[in-house]
């Protein structure tokens, strides 16, 4: 671990002055300091951000709003998140080790960063790690890498669970800086890699995520979470879906499918959304809209397995949400 300044602040104002000083954020710690152990981050100056009040979460008639300090065993055992939005709790619940999510924070869950060997490991060329150096991972161990949003300088997949359901349920993140605040479409907030993978958010240098919110609707409470991974605990998924369907009537009026552990970014699936609308519920409209589900997926020599596995995976979760 290279050295470094530590400080802690218990105002918004000292936070955002130490961001605009190339200060790094710390809350839970569980993605930057074993990252720092890596050498893979080096920051100059480490900021503990956990005297900040962005650690409630409140539930109304118009939605959820969860402070970016909440820990990620506390929001998914909320009883309201639970009833009203079970598939946060589920994927919150299916991410890392019951330590890790007493410790991480749902700011960090967002910001966390790839888990590709070749990222992590300082010495292969990554091309998000140190740009313009290479990928090993286009021709090299690539079987857990993504096979959607991929580019010729990047292919690894986003690692948080959280991010897949809040993609779906159209959640919006909010972040401050020393201009003010606003608001981001969490859509919009993970970047694909392209031709510059080392931008990996639309987060400007020392803003701070605040919180973020999450729209309630029919489709919130007949919503869950799969995820498919080579063992049942601590371990990153390799297809993951995130689905909330409304059906009134004996009919779909909404659906809202978002996977991961095969994009780059957490991959809402429009197509596989557009198939579902107006149909009765049933195992053929299941599986005719989740045959969409790896439209546009680019396979590396090791994982094209995903393709039909991305595919079960969203028809496995409509039968749960939706019946058969």
């Amino acid at each position: 671990m290279h050295p470094f300044a530590f400080s802690r602040v218990s105002t918004v104002t000292a936070a955002l002055n130490a961001g605009a000083r190339d200060g790094r954020y710390v809350a839970g710690g569980t993605t930057l300091v074993d990252l720092m152990r890596e050498t893979v981050e080096r920051p100059a100056h480490v900021v503990d951000i956990n005297g900040l009040p962005y650690k409630d979460i409140t539930v109304t008639r118009q939605g959820l709003h969860v402070g970016s300090l909440v820990r990620m065993s506390e929001l998914a055992a909320h009883p309201e998140v639970r009833a009203t939005y079970p598939v946060l709790s589920q994927a919150l619940e299916l991410s890392a080790s019951a330590q890790l999510r007493n410790m991480a924070s749902i700011g960090g869950n967002i910001m966390q960063r790839p888990r590709c060997p070749y990222f992590r490991d300082v010495h292969s060329a990554c091309n998000r790690r140190d740009p313009g150096s290479g990928c090993d991972a286009l021709r090299g161990d690539n079987r857990m890498q993504a096979i959607l949003g991929t580019s010729t300088h990047c292919v690894a997949t986003h690692p948080s669970d959280l991010a897949v359901a809040l993609v779906a349920l159209d959640a919006v993140i909010q972040v401050r800086g020393l201009d003010g605040t606003r608001s981001i479409p969490v859509q919009d907030f993970f970047l694909r890699p392209g031709d510059t993978p080392q931008s990996e958010h639309s987060l400007r240098p020392g803003e701070l995520i605040t919180s973020l919110t999450v729209p309630t609707g029919a489709h919130t409470r007949r919503s869950g979470y799969l995820k498919v991974r080579d063992r049942q605990s601590y371990e990153f998924a390799l297809a993951s879906a995130a689905v909330a369907l409304d059906i009134r009537g004996g009919v779909v009026r909404g659906a809202r499918v978002a996977v991961g552990g095969v994009g780059t970014v957490p991959w809402r699936l429009p197509r596989v959304e557009e198939a579902l609308v107006g149909k009765r519920p049933g195992r053929r409209t299941w599986t005719d809209a989740a045959a969409l589900a790896a439209d546009g997926a680019v396979p590396l020599s090791e994982n094209a397995f995903k393709v039909k596995l991305v595919e079960r995976t969203v028809r496995r979760q409509l039968m749960t949400i939706g019946g058969q």
